[in-house]
């Protein structure tokens, strides 16, 4: 089936379901069905649940929130059940699975977290700055958080952290975690200068970015009160880096915006060197193992669609979803296909590891 054609069919599924359902999420002989249009009637950034921390094995203290369906009519989970960790990407915090997290309130156990010096998570040193260690610090959440098997989805860094895992800890997949999600990620070969600085020609923001961020580190307080200053040109960089080619609402704009201007220069700076060296395509073999759902917008101008599609090729059985127009923060702008997309992956996760 055509690229447009996998989109149709997920479009016309979706009204499907919807009526169906009557446009409320269910869950029904196994199948989660999440209801994709809560999300619209929440404003971003108010979908919380208690505070938990999860210890690092460097002592970082990670913000966790966990939705329990039965908080939210759902019936109660037990140990059988899936659960759903979601891991959020780079400048950015748990706030940005919105629609996920709407989506799937009542029907399946969610987790959401920040990442280390995201978000409310704790400071980590420059050193634990890692991509590697973002992996150790997402098994640590699993132990922590999951009672029986995970579903585990992640967004940009937080996809890079999903594939860290799967290198460093192989022996979880196929037991523990039994499907994931990699969205609009790339396990390496990624021009780092496209992270900060979209707008720079094909190569040169490599070698200019990194001397760039290592100056503006040393006087990060400064870089993050003009970053405030800045706010009409920044959304203006925001709509075109984040976004693809069709109109989006300025309120995702601006939520976006909100998400990357809190989080300071100093952790921007401290992350960025991951990204340069990043090289994991050779240790992709434990994601075959469980079904994996590749998603990336066709207009991403951070991980261009050509990551997701050699991860396609890389990763045995998975499937690939290109969202036509859609650019970074798919996950907003195409959201309901992104909800689509996992409805499936939590389907087949169903029959994985099961006793």
């Amino acid at each position: 089936m055509s690229i447009r054609g996998r989109i149709f069919g997920t479009v016309v599924g979706a009204a499907g379901l919807a009526a169906a359902a009557g446009a409320v999420g269910i869950v029904r002989q196994n199948r989660i069905i999440g209801n994709r249009a809560a999300g619209e009637r929440v404003a971003f950034g108010e979908l919380h649940s208690a505070r938990r921390v999860v210890v690092t094995d460097d002592a970082i203290d990670l913000h966790v929130e966990i939705d329990e369906p039965a908080d939210f009519g759902g019936h109660p989970a037990t140990d059988d059940d899936l659960t759903v960790v979601f891991v959020h990407g780079y400048s950015l915090n748990l706030d940005s699975w919105h629609f996920q997290r709407a989506a799937y309130r009542g029907q399946v156990r969610t987790v959401f977290y920040d990442q280390r010096s995201h978000g409310r998570s704790a400071r980590s040193s420059e050193d634990h700055s890692t991509i590697d260690q973002l992996g150790h610090d997402l098994r640590r959440v699993i132990e922590d958080t999951v009672p029986g098997r995970c579903v585990v989805v992640g967004h940009s860094m937080g996809g890079m952290t999903v594939i860290s895992l799967a290198e460093l800890h192989p022996e979880l997949f196929g037991d523990k975690v039994v499907g994931a999600a990699l969205i609009s990620t790339t396990a390496g070969g990624l021009d780092p200068g496209r992270i900060l600085f979209p707008m720079l020609p094909l190569g040169l923001g490599g070698r200019f970015m990194g001397r760039a961020v290592r100056t503006l580190d040393r006087g990060h307080k400064v870089v993050d009160l003009a970053r405030a200053w800045g706010h009409a040109v920044a959304d203006v960089v925001t709509d075109r880096y984040a976004f693809g080619s069709d109109p989006v609402p300025a309120s995702h704009v601006e939520f976006v915006y909100s998400m990357l201007n809190s989080t300071p220069f100093a952790v921007v700076a401290d992350f960025y060197p991951a990204f340069a060296t990043l090289d994991k395509f050779e240790h992709l073999e434990p994601l075959g193992r469980v079904p994996t759902a590749i998603i990336c917008g066709t207009q991403d101008k951070i991980t261009s669609v050509g990551h997701s599609r050699k991860l396609h090729s890389r990763i045995a059985g998975s499937s690939l979803l290109e969202c036509e127009g859609a650019g970074h923060m798919v996950i907003l702008e195409q959201h309901k296909h992104v909800t689509a997309e996992l409805d499936d992956l939590l389907s087949l996760a169903h029959g994985q590891g099961a006793p």
